[in-house]
């Protein structure tokens, strides 16, 4: 089973509200995988069990795992084309 951390702020509001998302669509689409919403401090403590880090705030960081952007699932704009990408991740 694969690790997605979903990291912002707080770990509270927009990192649950997207890891409750991509949840729901991991489930729909029997993509086994686990999702954990953190906080950004938390961050670099929790990358390491991860395979995808989905990112709230954009970074020049590199975690050496693919990272996505978690806004389209929280506007719903461009978010099946995200999900596609983020399966095509959980795939390899």
């Amino acid at each position: 089973m694969k690790t997605i951390i979903v990291a912002c702020g707080s770990g509270v509001a927009t990192s649950q509200t997207v890891a409750s998302k991509v949840d729901k669509l991991c489930k729909e689409r029997k993509i086994p995988a686990k999702v954990m919403a953190v906080d950004i401090k938390s961050l670099e403590q929790n990358i390491r069990i991860a395979d995808v880090y989905i990112s709230i705030a954009p970074s020049n960081k590199d975690y050496g795992i693919p990272t996505i952007s978690g806004i389209p699932f929280l506007t719903g704009v461009g978010m099946e084309e995200t999900m596609d990408q983020l399966e095509e991740i959980l795939k390899k």
